[in-house]
């Protein structure tokens, strides 16, 4: 290799858990057969590996679906080489517990454990937008210090202790990576202090350069450097036809008050990349479309994560690719219904990449 050329990490694709009770034929009507369980979840998680993907996400929610880390705990030692990306929302256990169960879960996985942190209010509670990331900010610092095997004296606003690690350590003896997403100025400045990998969700090409660039200067500034991911919803078919038509098949039971109902129920509907989504179906075409095979249907539905890739196996790769040339390392990829989707992405999409990745 000639000395000073960059070679980009290795890309990371992982798909979505479902454990949150977001799983649909049809957005907004609800299917009993693919509520939020131990056996519907294990499908998806199972599919993942053997189609190809590199990860999973576990999302975290209290009001909806199952418990993220118990159900990490339980699949985890059936799986054979997938990571897991366990969300966990900074706050809701005690920094020196959640460490001790982290690490334990790291042996279960044989050390292949990454880590969602999510700045969210704890459940019956609601705080200040700046205090709630400070409060995770702090949260990260205890965890790294633990997970490292370091002993913790921390004086801060939210966490006054001192306490040694715990006996529990993960197989590296470090920590594991910390991914972390949030579009607010605070969340930024949180990401850049603290994070490994900075999550995104869907964007214009444009917006999304100009996010990668602030938040890799704002790193910089601390003397640290991230990896970059993008969160995004997938509907792939052999033609662009067929994969426009699955994404109006997807709506069209959806009822707008039921819609709007749903967003509510996120414990960050009010945040502002829950905003951004929004702002992004506005300015869409009629069909949905902000830009080339960027889809915003799906935040009619669902908050957070709003707008899918759509189109045939080379737009799909051709779109991934030029998300990957402006700096993103990892795709966190979903697709409704989640197991029947994340086959078909295996299929056309990962079984005929070339070697070396897409």
């Amino acid at each position: 290799m000639n000395a000073g050329v960059h070679t980009p990490p290795p890309v990371e694709y992982a798909w979505f858990g479902a454990l949150c009770d977001d799983d649909y034929e049809f957005l907004g009507v609800a299917d009993p057969a693919l509520r939020s369980s131990w056996e519907h979840c294990a499908d998806i998680v199972r599919t993942a590996e053997r189609v190809g993907f590199d990860n999973v996400l576990l999302p975290s929610g209290y009001a909806l679906g199952i418990d993220t880390l118990a159900f990490a705990s339980a699949i985890a030692p059936t799986l054979d080489r997938l990571r897991l990306l366990v969300a966990v929302r900074a706050g809701e256990v005690w920094p020196p517990q959640l460490a001790r169960q982290l690490a334990t879960l790291d042996q279960l996985l044989h050390g292949r454990l990454t880590i969602n942190i999510i700045s969210s209010d704890r459940p019956g509670e609601t705080l200040h937008s700046a205090a709630r990331y400070h409060r995770t900010l702090e949260v990260m610092q205890i965890l790294r210090t633990l997970l490292d095997g370091q002993p913790v004296e921390h004086h801060g606003e939210f966490y006054d202790l001192t306490v040694d690690p715990p006996a529990a350590r993960t197989v590296s003896g470090t920590c594991p990576p910390f991914y972390f997403g949030g579009l607010s100025e605070a969340a930024r400045e949180v990401a850049a202090a603290a994070a490994d990998v900075y999550l995104m969700w869907p964007d214009t090409l444009q917006a999304v350069a100009a996010i990668i660039d602030d938040v890799r200067a704002r790193a910089t500034r601390h003397g640290r450097a991230l990896q970059f991911g993008y969160r995004v919803h997938i509907i792939v078919r052999d033609t662009e036809a067929d994969a426009r038509a699955a994404a109006e098949r997807l709506v069209s039971r959806l009822d707008d008050a039921q819609g709007t109902t749903i967003r509510a129920q996120s414990l960050d509907h009010a945040s502002a990349g829950v905003a951004r989504q929004a702002e992004l179906r506005a300015v869409a075409t009629d069909d949905g479309y902000v830009e080339e095979n960027l889809w915003t249907g799906i935040g009619r539905a669902r908050s957070g994560c709003g707008a899918a890739i759509v189109g045939d196996p080379d737009q799909v790769r051709a779109k991934l690719a030029a998300y990957r040339a402006l700096g993103i390392d990892t795709f966190i990829l979903s697709g409704y219904p989640h197991r029947e989707e994340a086959e078909r992405f295996g299929q056309l999409v990962l079984g005929a990449a070339p070697q070396g990745g897409i």
